[in-house]
């Protein structure tokens, strides 16, 4: 997930590998697959299980998601601490951030799911020889249609896995049919933190906003890439750009809202603040790249809707 903190900016780039799923004969007496009975062994990528994993232990937010949205959810026995959706996901003290093999291992998973490979866990998890699965932040949406089509083939829920990628796509489709066409693009600042730190075109969240036809202010500030399309803008830049919006990825962790970006320095004067165009975001939605993504896109365009054309 996005972290506000320079380090943990930089976007993982996505794992260029095609779902794989084992296709069963039809017969009377088999099931078709992508239901709970799918025939395995199945293989995604460089990974194989022979049979459905019943114990699996997840160490990224928007995986979680992604498991409980395609109906895997009764197989998720543990996830990590900031895994705090859907409610009734098993929530433990496990860390994304810091993750331990023995803890991990203690929980006897057969899967176990992750973002980043933080402490060398891959290989350490390698060599217990339990299963992994990595889903790195997406750059793209089509990353995470790709990683919650793999997620149902592994979990033997290939059907449900395709509907939520298929509503998925069906809903954006929709969401951006009904902008009205401009003759100038609106302009707008994403914040990712008081720090001022902002995400660009290229990354996944900038992609959403791509998708509304808005114009990202923080392109420019890493043109050149260095800062991996997380860079840290100055009070003078945003105030130069006057943004027409301003999204607050930091409402409620940081507590920001339109009344505090009003009283900073020079902002009072922006077009986003004059025209209350200050929108505070869900920091856990915005931070994400799960089946969610879609009330985070319908929050944005609902937004720049109304603005008059």
């Amino acid at each position: 997930m996005f972290r506000r903190t320079p380090r943990l900016f930089a976007a993982t780039l996505a794992v260029a590998a095609l779902t794989l799923g084992a296709c069963a004969e039809q017969a009377d007496d088999k099931p078709s697959a992508g239901t709970a009975a799918e025939a395995y062994p199945v293989t995604v990528g460089a990974l194989t299980l022979d049979k459905r994993p019943e114990k699996i232990v997840v160490l990224s937010p928007s995986a979680t998601e992604m498991l409980f949205a395609i109906g895997a959810g009764p197989q998720v026995t543990a996830v990590d601490a900031q895994s705090n959706y859907p409610a009734d996901a098993p929530r433990t003290d496990l860390s994304a951030f810091q993750p331990n093999a023995e803890a991990i291992a203690g929980k006897n998973p057969d899967l176990v799911v992750l973002s980043d490979d933080r402490n060398k866990i891959v290989d350490q998890l390698g060599k217990l020889k339990i299963p992994v699965y990595q889903t790195p932040a997406a750059t793209t949406l089509d990353d995470s249609y790709r990683q919650i089509t793999e997620l149902g083939t592994l979990t033997g829920h290939a059907d449900q896995a395709t509907d939520v990628v298929t509503r998925m796509k069906d809903d954006i489709a929709k969401l951006v049919k009904d902008l009205p066409q401009r003759a100038e693009k609106l302009s707008y600042f994403h914040e990712l933190g008081p720090e001022l730190y902002s995400a660009t075109s290229k990354t996944f969240i900038g992609s959403l906003y791509s998708q509304v036809g808005l114009t990202n202010i923080a392109d420019p500030a890493d043109a050149d890439g260095k800062n991996a399309g997380y860079p840290q803008l100055s009070q003078e830049f945003i105030v130069k750009a006057d943004p027409d919006f301003v999204f607050l990825a930091d409402a409620k962790c940081c507590q920001q809202n339109a009344d505090t970006v009003k009283a900073r320095s020079g902002w009072a004067g922006l077009t986003a603040v004059k025209n209350n165009q200050v929108i505070a975001l869900d920091d856990d939605i915005a931070s994400r790249w799960g089946p969610r993504v879609v009330e985070l896109l319908r929050v944005i365009i609902d937004a720049v809707a109304k603005v008059p054309a």
